[in-house]
């Protein structure tokens, strides 16, 4: 991906239902977080809400319609029809960020803020929230069947939970894996097969010996 503008900082990029585009969030200097929407070939990013307030975390609903994301300003989380460009509130949606819409487009899943990442989870259909775990989650993703959230168990590896009884599952410890910080702290993906990504310090913690041999 190749952008036409240098100066966003870009974050947080999410592929399309169809693979055509990538929504992502990004920020110009001095300017809050806000969504950009841009085509999988690159070219010039287009920012999809024009005023200030700040935005972050897109997700797409799986039919590419709609995206949904997290509000800076009113911590809520809200929806965006991108053909009507009309936003609305997800209901009961405050203090909550990090929405992940499911592939069969029932539920959004997001995370407490206050609570460190608590799981919650909102039936589309019945327009209520459950709460998916007591334990502090970060990046949750979910599976491509539908059937789980995996997401990072802070301090404690890597865990899914059943969306059907929301039986929790520990899948890996990190204790010796040295991560690499990011934006938003200790980044953590799923490749499209549901296996782990993460970004491994080969680095920063080691020292290194130069010799230097003037010309």
């Amino acid at each position: 991906l190749q952008l036409t503008y240098p100066s966003l900082q870009a974050s947080l990029p999410r592929w399309s239902p169809d693979g055509k585009q990538i929504a992502f969030s990004a920020r110009a200097p001095g300017k809050p977080w806000k969504t950009y929407l841009i085509s999988a070939g690159g070219g010039t990013p287009q920012q999809l809400m024009p005023d200030d307030r700040g935005e972050l975390d897109p997700s797409w609903s799986p039919d590419g319609k709609t995206l949904v994301f997290g509000d800076f300003e009113a911590k809520i989380i809200r929806l965006l029809d991108l053909s009507t460009r009309q936003v609305s509130k997800l209901p009961g949606s405050e203090g909550l960020f990090g929405p992940r819409w499911s592939p069969d487009g029932r539920y959004i899943a997001a995370l407490v803020a206050v609570s460190q990442g608590k799981l919650m989870l909102f039936d589309l259909t019945t327009q209520k929230w459950m709460e998916l775990t007591q334990q502090p989650a970060a990046y949750p993703r979910w599976s491509r069947d539908g059937s789980y959230i995996y997401f990072a168990s802070i301090g404690n590896g890597l865990s899914r939970v059943r969306i059907g009884d929301r039986k929790i599952e520990w899948l890996a410890g990190l204790k010796d894996f040295r991560r690499a910080p990011g934006v938003f702290g200790t980044w953590f993906g799923w490749t499209p097969d549901d296996q782990p990504l993460m970004l491994r310090d080969v680095g920063t913690q080691d020292i290194y010996a130069l010799e230097w041999q003037t010309p």
